[in-house]
């Protein structure tokens, strides 16, 4: 139930603001609730303007691997803010943090830094069709790549959660340009690479989807991919803003053993601060302005504050290796819910990868878009609701996944699942199996 205080501050944000927030999903309208206003986070607990606190398995949409607060981001954040908030050239905590993404990503040779995950995505196509003389990509259905008009075509995330048309408001030239195909169908891709094969600029995937729910790739996918885009001179473009970080020290690549020709990264590497980046081998990145052709620019790219920040959290993972612990908690939560909705007779299936994990009302198992939105979505909203009551914070969507941070510890789980349980109970009010 939304507090006074919370009704307050919606009438005035809505007032300001469309729909009350700055990002659709963040409106908690697929779940029938009012948005909530944080106040604060303190490791794996966000606080809200109406006092109650909730363990958080949201983590800002996935930058805060480390939690709410990590002391030595915001020691990093406090000290770059006091020799000056911007500057408008290159500083050595640019170069630093560059030196580290090289360092762990294994397709990275050289990187340019960028402000959101939008820009990443757009600017790595604009240099993959500048590089192949191409103009059509593929990407996959339900994958979301930022709100580029390239990208607004069958997308996963908010797109999907409001149930909008794929692209209202983006040319049909620029849709036109653009091929969905289904996530894990290397079938449809050979169908999609023999009509258009010589006209294929990129193919650009989320290497474990997070923004349809979690799904991952089945064996052979990612390889397929890599050796289709390879023979038909196709570029290989890793969407590695969510997995970044977060399914490896080196990101999905280096889970799975394929290097794409360009990745794109954000969340974890700004350690909570607006910071992304696309990058990838020297021949390629030395097309980027001023080294070569492709223009691209940001008065606020390199931003000190976001490199304080995105370097603190990198040297921590690298000081602490929590990537095991991070994931076998990730497991053990999954193997929780799945194990309280088996007991209930109530079909769901899910998955960890990493520090990310989801699940779904359905019997399983979900390898594509479509799947997921086989889903039971109505159970989803009295589940998440009853969660959500019970102190636990899950993403306000059942498209998008969820996230760990090194704060959860085994009790936090185990509170968890006893919400879940509870939650589950309250899905059966009133309903047959």
């Amino acid at each position: 139930m939304t507090s006074r205080v919370g009704r307050d501050l919606l009438e005035r944000a809505r007032a300001v603001m469309p729909g009350g927030v700055s990002s659709p999903v963040r409106a908690f309208g697929s779940v029938g609730l009012d948005p909530r206003f944080a106040i604060r986070g303190e490791g794996a607990r966000l606080h809200d303007a109406s006092g109650r606190a909730y363990l958080d398995y949201v983590l800002s949409w996935g930058p805060l691997i480390l939690g709410h607060a990590h002391p030595a981001v915001v020691e990093a954040i406090q000290r770059a803010a006091r020799d000056g908030t911007s500057f408008g050239v290159t500083t050595e905590r640019e170069v630093a943090l560059a030196e580290h993404v090289v360092a762990r990503v294994p397709g990275v040779e050289m990187l340019r830094f960028v402000n959101s995950g939008t820009e990443a995505t757009m600017s790595a196509i604009r240099l993959a069709r500048a590089a192949t003389g191409r103009e059509r990509i593929v990407k996959f259905d339900g994958c979301y790549h930022g709100h580029a008009d390239s990208f607004l075509v069958t997308a996963g995330s908010g797109v999907a959660t409001l149930g909008l048309p794929d692209s209202p408001g983006v040319p049909r030239a620029a849709s036109a340009l653009t091929l969905s195909l289904p996530y894990n169908d290397l079938d449809a891709v050979d169908v999609a690479f023999d009509r258009y094969g010589d006209e294929i600029a990129a193919v650009i995937v989320e290497p474990v989807v997070g923004n349809a729910g979690l799904i991952p790739p089945v064996d052979g996918f990612l390889e397929g991919l890599r050796e289709r885009s390879t023979r038909t001179g196709a570029l290989l473009v890793f969407d590695e803003v969510m997995t970044g970080f977060r399914v490896a020290r080196g990101g999905a690549q280096e889970r799975y053993g394929v290097t794409p020709d360009l990745t794109t990264l954000g969340k974890v590497l700004g350690g909570g601060l607006p910071v992304a980046a696309y990058g990838g081998p020297r021949e390629l990145m030395e097309r980027v302005a001023p080294a070569g052709p492709v223009y691209q620019a940001g008065t606020l790219s390199g931003n000190p504050l976001g490199m304080a920040a995105g370097l603190a959290q990198l040297e921590e993972l690298d000081r602490t290796d929590p990537f095991d612990d991070l994931e076998r908690r990730a497991a053990t939560l999954v193997r929780g819910i799945l194990a309280a909705a088996e007991a209930r007779g109530i079909p769901m299936c899910g998955s960890a990868v990493g520090s990310m994990w989801g699940v779904y009302f359905a019997p399983g198992p979900v390898r594509s878009f479509a799947d997921a939105k086989a889903s039971d979505t109505a159970r989803f909203r009295r589940y998440y609701a009853a969660c959500l009551e019970g102190g636990v914070f899950f993403a306000p969507s059942p498209f998008e996944a969820g996230f760990l941070s090194t704060a959860h510890t085994d009790g936090d789980i185990a509170e968890t699942v006893r919400v879940v349980e509870a939650a589950l109970d309250a899905s059966l009010e009133g309903m047959s199996i």
